[in-house]
């Protein structure tokens, strides 16, 4: 029989020092109610003490649940994550050197947990390569106070790659599912996704520690699919029942979001006519029959919403980093899930599928780009969001379209008169001489031979072997003051400079659906190693 305590009798069990592997993924799979526990807890001067956690990537709603819940001086010592764009609190603790912080590719944390279950040392992998991954930059250390280093440059066979070892023996799981059966087997039919909670189970009852495991509702023996259980119950120690654990942060419970109903495209609203779905249109353009792709957050996950009203979404099919494959992609706080997915993996295994190459075209949004082409997502101001499956993707697949606003910082852009009205333009620029951090080489891919495309909301760029070249231009909007200007480093004007697609600043659907039919599905390259 399974063992059921509350989540403060869960939050009890960590003591000072332990290594914490937190499950969840964006705002789904999170086990909230121990989360919640362990902060009172702390809140009341009970400890844990010097804790490192370990988390996959992104858990929290920016100010609030989640990881948050751990952003306290003292509680965590060190936090290995993949990616801190939901979690600003523990921004700020990076900031000011109160503990010591990693930042890892997304899918390289999901495969240390493998490594962790099977006793490896860490993961050996091209990826991160020329990237502040690499320990010729910044080893993936996010402060001064960080000084260990967790990952090697390593050469076999004559080609470079980069070694991440394993952070250490985890001691308490934290994991969550839908169903536990009377002996424990966990199944996931109302999870969103599916992440790596049996490789965390493994590592840590393989190391001989704690694995606390939420769940929605307890079920007879007998009645959960084996095909449909994802973690079997021996490895569970104790499980927190909370029924009404809600499927995402800002859904109860969506049957479209785990396969358990299908609802029709044409149900989902399209997103408001501003200048980021400007974006999204003209990067929707890029598609091509039969694409398999990824969309970043920000505007790139906007581009579903835009398929889903050309009436093109069944041609494509979209994945997310979490599992998710086909379906239409949330974006905001439903990041991570899909709408209608076909199917939905362990994280683990998307990651194998994207580091080899599977892709077919992937869309990700930028934060800064310069004059060599490198981008940075990952720390920009006072933001070290991370890289999450940032560099996982953009190293692995042929074909990029990077999304954003040439400008940041508020700006009063919208669509008027069928082209772009700049009424108050950003406060700073976005293409700069030079990134404050690389997430992406420019060098790296043009030696790999990758096709890189920049849209933004009033020009699109590519990047060409001399630098990057303008190559259209947005109605309603002047060469020199709005683009040039606005650029910290001279570019090439292509002499084909055309004006972008009339449609895509018109309300309603642009009718692309008869021209993208007709072109030919793009042929899987691989880029060179």
């Amino acid at each position: 029989m399974i063992h059921c305590i509350t989540p403060d009798e869960a939050a009890a069990l960590l003591k000072d020092g332990d290594m914490v592997l937190a499950g969840g993924n964006g705002g789904s799979g999170v086990p909230e109610a121990v989360f919640e526990a362990i902060e009172r807890r702390w809140l009341a001067g009970d400890g844990p003490h010097g804790i490192t956690l370990f988390h996959i990537t992104g858990v929290g709603a920016l100010t609030e649940k989640g990881l948050c819940h751990f952003a306290h001086k003292g509680l965590v010592q060190r936090v290995i994550g993949g990616n801190f764009g939901m979690q600003l609190p523990f921004m700020k603790l990076v900031l000011d050197q109160a503990l010591e912080a990693y930042n890892f590719p997304q899918g390289v944390m999901t495969h240390l947990c493998r490594a962790m279950a099977g006793r490896q040392p860490g993961v050996l992998t091209h990826v991160g390569l020329e990237t502040y991954m690499d320990p010729r930059q910044d080893g993936g250390r996010m402060n001064a106070r960080t000084t260990e280093k967790l990952v090697e440059l390593v050469n076999i066979g004559g080609k470079d790659y980069l070694f991440y070892r394993a952070p250490g023996v985890p001691s308490v799981a934290l994991i969550r599912g839908t169903s536990a059966d009377e002996d424990g087997y966990v199944s996931m039919e109302h999870e969103a996704t599916a992440r790596e909670d049996l490789s965390m189970a493994q590592a840590v009852h393989n190391a001989g520690g704690t694995v606390i495991c939420q769940v929605k509702r307890l079920v007879k023996r007998g009645t959960l699919h084996p095909h449909m259980v994802k973690i079997p119950g021996f490895l569970i120690d104790h499980f927190v029942v909370q029924p009404d654990q809600m499927q995402t942060y800002t859904t109860q419970y969506d049957p479209a979001r785990c396969g358990e109903t299908i609802v029709p495209s044409s149900s989902i609203p399209p997103d408001p006519m501003d200048a980021r779905r400007v974006v999204a249109r003209r990067a929707a353009f890029e598609l091509r029959p039969r694409d398999v792709v990824n969309l970043g957050v920000g505007i790139s996950a906007m581009i579903p919403n835009v398929a889903a009203e050309e009436g093109i979404d069944e041609m494509i099919t979209l994945t997310v980093e979490s599992g998710a494959v086909g379906g239409v992609p949330g974006h905001a706080r439903e990041f991570g899930t899909s709408v209608n997915p076909r199917v939905i993996l362990d994280q683990s295994y998307q990651f194998d599928f994207y580091d080899g190459g599977g892709l077919s075209c992937a869309f990700l949004s930028f934060a800064q780009v310069d004059r060599h082409g490198n981008v940075n997502v990952t720390r920009f101001g006072k933001r070290y969001d991370g890289a999450g499956g940032f560099i996982n993707i953009t190293q692995n697949t042929k074909r990029l379209v990077f999304n954003g606003s040439l400008t940041g910082g508020d700006f009063d852009i919208g669509v008027a008169d069928g082209g772009l009205a700049i009424r108050r333009d950003g406060k700073f620029k976005k293409f700069v001489l030079e990134v404050d951090q690389i997430s992406f080489s420019g060098h790296l891919a043009r030696e790999r031979g990758q096709r890189v495309t920049f849209v933004t909301d009033r020009a699109v760029f590519e990047m060409e072997a001399d630098g990057i070249v303008l190559t259209e231009i947005a109605p309603g909007v002047r060469l020199q003051e709005d683009v040039l200007d606005q650029i910290g480093f001279p570019i090439r004007i292509s002499e084909t400079l055309k004006t972008m697609d009339a449609r895509i600043f018109r309300p309603g659907p642009m009718g692309m659906r008869d021209a993208f039919m007709a072109q030919a599905p793009r042929h899987i390259e691989v880029p060179a190693s």
